[in-house]
């Protein structure tokens, strides 16, 4: 057992709560009941949206601090249960500095599996997110973006080499601490690629990642895609950091090609040409002719290296846009990067459970094989340790 570390008092208190008889804890939080086993603390609730409750607590053996997601009625909906366990089996995956770390899942009450409704998962704890932070009056400062930036493309970097898509970066996704680490989150829309398909169609679908920060190729509903769509939506999140406000904050699909055209200018006959979407191409056409904005005029505070990078990631043509490494290797990241060598490929995540006829009992089995179960199934509970 790790040695329990020294906490501030504020950390140590619990929010009142009524012992059951298999000895976990039942809490009222936000008018919600929310249930944990005997080793975790609920402190206070952090946050709440169609995803869920989460609170902040700690794990009353070690005193680490800890985030507990409770996902209500998680087996209800096939989707919404696919997203689960995919962002599941994502994080467990993953061992990462600036990739969310989960650390338990919480097993089913004395029922079992058959009666499992609430799902409650256990990660690391993180101060805010970098919604909150570029949002905020707090002062920002180039070193302040570049060190950001530099965690991003690193976890992003390593996400890509696994072979998987993250498909919804925004800021909202990035958890900060107080000392400016970050960690990427919430993988439920993610997707696996095959390398050796990767310029060829992959057949993806289109509604992925929240419209602001949607790469072109999105909007004109191209079936194929590939890790580009991740680069334009880092572009956009730096964007954002350096203007404190969202470049391309679309009303519809349709304004935000407009706000792209705006920025990036018309796009040539060549740009068109990666839009496999006959009938967006003729609507592209259609537009009023744009000149290209200088982005020294849109951040005029910038420095140079900072709108170079940025002009490399927000690129029409996907096939044209920098990599991660592209990106870590900038004349921007080199106080940082330093050259450092990157790992060539991440263990390879497999998507082998993402079967288009899978049952919703199915789907519970999955997630009840990585949750543990203490009454008799024989399977280890996933704990920090085996991390």
């Amino acid at each position: 057992m790790a040695a329990k570390a020294e906490l501030d008092k504020k950390y140590l208190k619990e929010e009142e709560h009524e012992k059951l008889p298999d000895g976990n804890k039942r809490y009222t939080i936000c008018g919600m009941r929310f249930e944990t086993t005997p080793e975790y603390a609920v402190r206070k609730a952090v946050g709440q949206g169609a995803y869920g409750l989460v609170c902040s607590g700690r794990n009353v053996e070690t005193n680490k601090l800890v985030a507990i997601k409770k996902i209500a009625k998680a087996f209800e909906d096939t989707v919404d249960c696919k997203r689960l366990l995919r962002e599941i089996k994502i994080l467990q995956h993953f061992k990462h500095d600036n990739v969310l770390g989960l650390l338990d899942i919480l097993p089913p009450g004395k029922d079992g599996s058959k009666e499992w409704k609430d799902v409650y998962i256990v990660s690391e704890l993180m101060d805010t997110d970098l919604h909150y932070i570029i949002h905020s009056k707090q002062q920002l400062t180039d070193e302040h973006f570049k060190y950001f930036l530099y965690q991003i493309l690193r976890g992003v970097h390593a996400i890509h080499t696994a072979h998987v898509l993250h498909r919804d970066l925004k800021p909202g996704n990035l958890l900060v601490n107080k000392n400016c680490d970050l960690k990427i989150c919430d993988f439920g829309l993610a997707r696996g690629i095959d390398p050796s398909e990767e310029k060829k169609d992959i057949g993806l679908t289109e509604y992925v990642v929240t419209r602001w920060y949607r790469a072109p190729e999105l909007l004109v509903e191209n079936q194929s895609y590939t890790t580009a769509i991740d680069v334009w939506a880092v572009g956009c999140i730096f964007a954002e950091m350096l203007g404190r406000k969202a470049l391309f904050p679309g009303r519809d699909y349709l304004h935000q090609l407009r706000l792209i055209i705006d920025h990036l200018g018309t796009p040539s006959e060549a740009d068109l040409a990666c839009i496999t979407n006959r009938q967006a191409v003729q609507f592209l056409r259609t537009l009023p002719v744009k000149p290209r904005k200088p982005w020294a005029d849109v951040f005029p505070s910038a420095s140079t290296g900072a709108l170079d990078l940025l002009n490399e990631m927000l690129v029409f043509d996907p096939a044209k846009r920098c990599t991660m490494v592209d990106a870590l290797n900038s004349e921007y990241m080199a106080a940082l990067h330093q050259g450092r060598t990157l790992p060539q490929e991440e263990e390879h995540f497999s998507f082998g459970f993402e079967k288009p006829d899978i049952t919703q009992e199915e789907l519970r089995d999955l997630i009840w094989e990585g949750a543990c179960c203490g009454n008799g199934c024989g399977l280890p509970r996933i704990a920090a340790d085996c991390r």
